[in-house]
């Protein structure tokens, strides 16, 4: 079986999403290293970090994983944006490191304020090039999965290509891995709705990128449908992907041993006159597609 996740919020301490996560039945945990609508925080301490590993392996969770800020925009055309996004980014490979997490997840871009026609190629090479300059500057051992995006606005990384051109062009291609959400490659366009469709998005996946890059799914539904561009995330099930994309995933051999994280909305829900969390009822959800 898959070890399913969930991002949970860092309030009052890193250790105490880990310990919200087990409360809730998962296998794994998602965190922001900070507070993601602001750009700094103080540095982490040495006893925080050991605090969060500690709690870890109170409840047995597996597979911590940062995401970045979405303030980060390290392919945009705007030098002073680009600069503080470099610095941003480097910051939180420092922050996940002292956690002793190994991956963190992040959304590529948009190359703003970039007019010319090649805009998305030098887009994706400023990206590599911030990419080479943090790798130097922080020496951690840290891997950066590359999240597939919904495509929305000029936001990079709705396309396979997008994900493997940013890879050659590092002078660092083995500090990759990829994580794909269902409900971003959804919007983006690539159909998971049939076993046909399924098999051709991730065979397309494996000849573009390699599957040996897949590290990690954020598994949601869709507001939106195929194609349109919207990254707008539903509770698995409710939403334009249905269950039969959550049972094909959860139940391939090849990603039987891969970490999966939710990032659906959060709250509560009446079912059957009881009030239950959906981040339970989205667990219980997959896992009763789990066929073995």
């Amino acid at each position: 079986m898959p070890y399913f996740g969930v991002h949970e919020s860092i309030s009052g301490g890193h250790y105490k999403a880990v310990s919200a996560a087990a409360a809730s039945g998962f296998d794994c945990v998602q965190i922001f290293s900070k507070n993601s609508a602001q750009w700094q925080a103080k540095p982490l301490t040495q006893e925080e970090g050991l605090r969060f590993q500690q709690t870890l392996q109170k409840h047995n969770i597996r597979f911590p994983l940062v995401h970045d800020s979405y303030l980060i925009n390290l392919a945009s055309g705007k030098e002073d944006l680009r600069q503080k996004s470099l610095a941003a980014f480097a910051d939180e490979m420092e922050r996940t490191a002292a956690l002793g997490i190994p991956w963190i997840v992040m959304h590529p871009g948009s190359p703003t304020g970039d007019e010319s026609e090649n805009a998305e190629e030098n887009g994706l090479q400023r990206i590599a090039e911030a990419f080479d300059t943090i790798f130097q500057q922080t020496k951690t051992s840290v891997m950066v999965l590359l999240e597939t995006t919904a495509g929305q606005g000029s936001n990079l990384g709705w396309k396979f290509e997008h994900l493997a051109r940013i890879i050659e062009l590092s002078a660092f291609p083995d500090r990759f891995g990829v994580c794909v959400d269902t409900c971003h490659i959804t919007a983006a366009g690539y159909s998971l709705a049939t076993q046909r469709d399924y098999e051709a998005t991730f065979e397309q996946f494996d000849e573009i990128i390699g599957l040996d890059r897949l590290k990690a799914f954020h598994l949601n539904d869709s507001v939106k449908g195929i194609g349109s561009r919207v990254d707008r995330h539903a509770h698995i099930g409710h939403g334009a992907l249905g269950l039969e994309p959550f049972r094909l995933i959860v139940n391939d051999p090849r990603f039987a041993e891969l970490p999966m994280y939710l990032e659906t909305p959060k709250g509560t829900v009446e079912i059957e006159g009881e009030t239950l969390d959906w981040d339970a009822v989205n667990l219980r959800t997959l896992k009763s597609l789990v066929l073995f």
